[in-house]
């Protein structure tokens, strides 16, 4: 089922974690941050929201480690549902797209509870002081890619990059809902 992100809550702290990354490292906060923010994604192998902007996703990742912005992917669907997003899977995926970036595991689901995850691609784009500053789209892509779209991920981590805020106009973005495991 698609769904949308809600408005950006301006100022909202990061949360830290501790995650299993698919090259055997942990990662936190202090371990990908850049000196200038840090772009914290939600995504899946098998969405195709994801599978359409991930190649144009992971260049704008590139792009924004230039501008001292950090980045990390985290996957936090449930992997007995949907096995294509399974550990394994995210390792074929994350070579197969060349990541340049730490793409982790959310076994417990934990931090998408805690970020209010509620899509793949769902974007979180923070300051230096880790205060959220944009909570939009990549650009106009859904399922398809559109040619020429306007970057307006990439524009607005360059302007928090440059001045600490992000821009008050944001479009939201759109995927496939997080996989929620049933409750115990």
């Amino acid at each position: 089922m698609a769904a949308e992100t809600p408005i950006c809550d301006f100022g909202w702290k990061a949360v830290d974690f501790q995650l299993r990354g698919i090259d055997g490292r942990t990662y936190g906060l202090p371990d990908v941050r850049g000196p200038n923010g840090l772009l914290v994604m939600f995504i899946c192998n098998h969405c195709p929201y994801v599978q359409a902007v991930v190649d144009r996703l992971v260049a704008t990742v590139d792009e924004l480690r230039q501008h001292g912005i950090g980045s990390i992917a985290i996957m936090s669907n449930d992997t007995e549902a949907y096995p294509e997003d399974s550990f394994d899977h995210m390792v074929e995926f994350a070579a197969a797209h060349r990541f340049g970036f730490p793409y982790v595991i959310d076994e417990t689901q934990a931090v998408a509870r805690a970020y209010d995850a509620v899509c793949t691609p769902d974007f979180f784009g923070f300051n230096a002081d880790l205060e959220l500053q944009y909570r939009g789209r990549l650009d106009a892509s859904r399922k398809q890619a559109v040619d020429g779209a306007e970057p307006e991920l990439l524009n607005a981590m360059i302007q928090v990059a440059r001045t600490g805020q992000g821009p008050h106009d944001q479009i939201p973005s759109m995927g496939c809902s997080i996989k929620w495991r049933d409750p115990v």
